[in-house]
């Protein structure tokens, strides 16, 4: 789990992954630079604390380095598991032979678009074979190993790793969802969010470069000067 001053959403996230600890899953976080309580929050709460580059793909890659399981599941901090995603995910790898694979996906929140946004994005997935980060894309380690792990860029990290993954078949598409906090959609409106991903998207598709994504989403890449 990749976090970033998340000190007030921490202590919630880690007690709701407290069923999988007690399934053999390990919780590993992976801060990139906190400035507020969120490693102190976090510590007591999970199997491994460690500190990492800021940036979500360097931070993914460091929790896999520490992890120890055959399957990686990189989660994040606003990101909910469903109730038995681990069994549904673990039997449905050994049943169909997947690499890889993400789940579906809702997101929460009051807005009336929102449940027709998560159904698109979900459909998208399953027609592209491309998965967010959002959908909590698990995959197992000897595959994540091969690929070279996520690539060091600022912004479509998952996107990238996706297509890495391809290569090795497409994705499983579990229907149980994972919920995610809607909380960037309600804040600068739906409809508009929807067009800054997509513009977002089409960029990094023709070729630009993450860093200056990133700085259009309102992320500072590291390196920038604070």
């Amino acid at each position: 789990m990749p976090v970033l001053n998340e000190a007030q959403a921490i202590k919630d996230c880690l007690d709701a992954l407290a069923p999988a600890r007690r399934q053999g899953a390990s919780i590993i976080v992976a801060d990139g630079g906190s400035s507020d309580e969120t490693a102190a929050r976090a510590r007591a709460l999970c199997d491994a604390l460690i500190t990492a580059p800021r940036g979500r793909g360097s931070q993914m890659n460091a929790g896999a380095a520490a992890a120890s399981n055959d399957i990686l599941l990189f989660l994040h901090a606003d990101t909910r598991l469903p109730q038995g995603g681990l069994e549904a995910m673990l039997e449905n790898m050994a049943r169909t032979g997947h690499n890889w694979g993400r789940f579906d996906v809702e997101i929460e929140g009051n807005h009336f678009l929102l449940p027709i946004v998560a159904a698109l994005m979900n459909l998208r997935s399953r027609l592209t074979g491309i998965a967010t980060g959002d959908q909590a894309i698990f995959v197992r380690r000897d595959i994540f190993e091969t690929t070279g792990g996520f690539p060091d860029i600022a912004l479509m990290e998952d996107i990238a790793m996706s297509k890495r993954l391809k290569r090795f078949g497409r994705p499983l598409c579990l229907r149980e969802r994972v919920s995610t906090s809607g909380r960037r959609w309600e804040k600068h409106g739906v409809l508009r969010t929807i067009w800054t991903m997509w513009r977002l998207r089409a960029a990094y598709f023709f070729g630009a470069d993450p860093a200056g994504l990133a700085r259009r989403y309102g992320y500072r890449p590291r390196g920038d000067q604070a």
